[in-house]
């Protein structure tokens, strides 16, 4: 086999390799050979099949094979001999010609045949050991677990109808119909519907003016959505809500005890403090790591400046951009809407995929270096979570990661750079920084900011909320 560079520029390589004929036909008599034994042809006699008689029948076959185990298996091996490591599966060239392919698999041709790559491009990984973060941690003060605790103890509260107008804290069961200019709209309207006023589960001005109403009562009121409405129909628009109240419940008593906690499942109120006290320290420890993992990748990017692989950003930004794009149409706005053009949008969403990329061949090498390894139980559980979220197709799902190599790494992938930032926080310098709540949970700038802006995330804004009719998330 005759293997020549016939294109070396930046991080790509194209070679041509020939396998002589005789190469490819001193294969084929192998495998005739070992298939005399077990061929059975009618007028001969079980091992007595002639080699030439074979050849006539199944050596054009046989041939195909050879072929394509060919272009299957030597990619590879020559990437081992040359001490390259292609970014993506390469891609085979051979003839088109009808004549010429037949020659291959008459035997009378060598075959030829070209695989254009990229490497991946040498780096050295800088002394992580120097990167210097800094830790947020709150200190969860009694007096938030008790507010918590409260709001969690408001399912298990008790509501008596009373006579009488409605005021906050009430119950009121409802029916109501929204209208955009006198015409009802989609998810606009409900029956029976409970709802606590001051809770703010509905969008802001509706649940006010159900105060002073009573049983019996009917309503015309008028709200306006807010300006980034998830459903851009809605966004900004008044709409009319005809109310009729079913029901009028004033609250009970709420009493923090051990009778209260076994109403909600936990069987003391010491316990149900310590799991409220668990999952906040959670959310809490959760935006810390975020927080984190983004100083972590600013750090490297800062310190890793090289050429990515082409093709590999090319698939991060169609993978960002068609995101991008959903997230418009779903919105009902434009590029022009955000303050920017289609033109400029790609520019700095192709430098995001290319800052993504490079960082991900940097915390590889990372994690290969520390020897991070990712065990068949959690890629198991990342698939386990995977079906679950697709109830009633769990075959399918199944069948789908079994047949799809790409699927099974795309599970993997997140599971290893968890990991590798894991490693990588037990050798970097951290410094422990006491934050008040409103300090940690102050969002970053996004991460396409960072970029465009060339330089580390600042804070932002707290995002645009989502709201609903009734506001589900917050529910």
């Amino acid at each position: 086999m005759q293997v020549t560079e016939t294109l070396s520029e930046g991080l790509k390589r194209e070679l041509k390799v020939v396998v002589p004929a005789k190469d490819m036909e001193s294969q084929m008599n192998e495998k005739l050979a070992d298939a005399k034994d077990k061929v059975r042809i009618n007028g001969f006699r079980p091992g007595k099949v002639p080699v030439s008689h074979l050849k006539k029948v199944y050596g054009r076959s046989i041939m195909a094979d050879l072929v394509n185990e060919t272009i299957q298996k030597k990619p590879t091996e020559i990437l081992s001999e040359r001490g390259e490591k292609a970014a993506t599966t390469p891609e085979i060239s051979m003839t088109e010609d009808e004549k010429e392919a037949e020659a291959i698999l008459a035997g009378n041709a060598d075959f030829e045949f070209t695989m254009a790559y990229e490497v991946i491009p040498a780096f050295e990984v800088s002394d992580i050991s120097k990167i210097k973060i800094t830790r947020e941690v709150v200190d969860v003060p009694d007096a938030e677990i008790e507010e918590q605790v409260i709001r969690v103890a408001e399912s298990a509260r008790s509501f008596e109808t009373k006579k009488g107008k409605a005021a906050d804290g009430d119950k009121v069961t409802i029916d109501y119909l929204g209208k955009l200019d006198g015409e009802p709209f989609d998810g606009g309207a409900d029956q029976d519907a409970d709802l606590v006023i001051g809770s703010n589960r509905f969008i802001p001005g509706f649940e006010e003016q159900l105060v002073g109403l009573k049983a019996g009562d009917e309503k015309v009121i008028t709200v306006t959505f807010p300006a980034e409405y998830q459903a851009a129909h809605l966004a900004g628009k008044e709409a009319t809500f005809d109310i009729t109240v079913k029901e009028v419940a004033a609250p009970g008593e709420l009493e923090i005890n051990d009778e209260l906690a076994k109403k909600l499942g936990v069987e003391s109120a010491d316990k149900l403090r310590e799991i409220v006290r668990g999952q906040i320290e959670s959310q809490y420890g959760q935006m810390t790591r975020q927080k984190l993992k983004r100083q972590i990748l600013d750090a490297l990017d800062a310190g890793h400046q090289f050429e990515s692989p082409s093709k590999l950003v090319d698939a991060e930004f169609e993978n960002i951009w068609r995101q991008i794009n959903q997230e418009l149409t779903d919105n009902g706005k434009t590029f022009e809407d955000e303050g920017t053009t289609e033109e400029a949008a790609r520019e700095d969403y192709r430098k995001l995929a290319e800052r993504r990329v490079r960082l991900g061949l940097v915390l590889s090498r990372i994690g290969e270096q520390a020897g991070v390894e990712v065990s068949d139980d959690e890629l198991n559980r990342a698939l386990y979570n995977q079906v679950r979220q697709f109830p009633g197709q769990e075959q399918q799902i199944y069948e789908y990661f079994q047949k799809t190599p790409g699927a099974v790494a795309s599970l993997r992938a997140p599971i290893f750079e968890e990991k590798t930032i894991d490693h990588m926080l037990t050798v970097l310098d951290v410094t422990d920084k006491k934050v008040s709540k409103e300090e940690l949970m102050a969002e970053e700038e996004d991460e396409l900011a960072a970029v465009k802006d060339d330089k580390p995330a600042k804070k932002k804004a707290a995002p645009k909320k989502k709201a609903a009719a009734k506001d589900d998330a917050a529910e």
